[in-house]
């Protein structure tokens, strides 16, 4: 009997060491040998971003990959979200923001793909046309250094200010040089303009919101030229932590936004808000 015990207490030992180092491997490599699907979370502002991985989200099914999306209303949290962890990954801003926001935040953020590109549009308020613009009529700016510069752009480029000559993407309203109908910058934050449209003659709208406000590309009274170099400089990126760029998951998800279907999604749903870049 003591020698039957003694067996069952070593084929016991030896179940719980199997099962032991059995456990010690990572998340992932669990979930892959037991089925379950690897999840993803992805910060976005509503529209287009988060609309965009909600067609992907089938996509990455296929793949086992459960994306997971958590909407932000504004520029700030999608990035420290990302920076603490919270998230994996976030999709809702362009280069030139991240890296003002690296360098202003200390935070390690980088682009894992270039998917879109938004046209700014110039929208009528009060003020119908550029045409009936009158002398210190007010045009709302995104009040962020990059958007700031990018809405100066294209009020240059409809004759309405002249900007330093090397002023370019750094460009703020102290670089205007020449202002012949003395126009007045209201800068806002980017979110809150189409908000006040109503109250000023114009307004620079970030694709994002604009879509969002219901406004049309084609309802614009002026929009950034898709072949200027604002379309490539402004694209949309996918966004990880400095160290995740490799993951998994982040390539599938990278892959599928910037798949043919998606390309199609974008193109027929936007009618040329939001512009493929790939």
């Amino acid at each position: 009997m003591k020698k039957f015990l003694s067996i069952l207490s070593i084929a016991a030992l030896s179940a719980a060491l199997l099962a032991g180092c059995g456990g010690s491997g990572s998340e992932t490599d669990t979930a892959q040998s037991d089925g379950e699907a690897t999840v993803i979370t992805v910060g976005a502002s509503p529209a287009p971003h988060a609309e965009i991985l909600e067609a992907v989200k089938p996509m990455l099914a296929e793949k086992n990959i459960d994306l997971q999306i958590k909407e932000f209303n504004d520029y700030i949290l999608p990035n420290t979200a990302t920076e603490s962890g919270e998230i994996d990954a976030n999709y809702f801003q362009h280069g030139p923001y991240l890296e003002d926001f690296n360098n202003e935040n200390g935070t390690h953020l980088v682009s894992v793909a270039a998917i879109h590109y938004e046209p700014f549009g110039l929208y009528a308020g009060k003020t119908a046309s550029l045409d009936q613009l009158g002398e210190g009529a007010t045009i709302a700016v995104p009040n962020d250094g990059t958007n700031e510069a990018r809405a100066l752009l294209l009020l240059e480029a409809q004759g309405l200010i002249t900007l330093k000559e090397d002023a370019g993407f750094t460009a703020t309203k102290l670089d205007i040089v020449d202002n012949p109908k003395n126009i007045e910058i209201q800068e806002m934050e980017a979110a809150q303009i189409a908000r006040a449209l109503a109250d000023v003659d114009m307004a620079v709208i970030n694709g994002n919101y604009a879509i969002e406000a219901g406004l049309k590309v084609s309802d614009a009274v002026a929009v950034e030229d898709k072949e200027s170099e604002a379309a490539q400089t402004y694209a949309n990126v996918l966004v990880v932590k400095e160290g995740n760029e490799n993951n998994e998951a982040v390539q599938a998800l990278a892959e599928a936004l910037q798949s043919d279907e998606i390309k199609e999604f974008m193109e027929t749903k936007y009618e040329g808000a939001v512009v493929p870049i790939f």
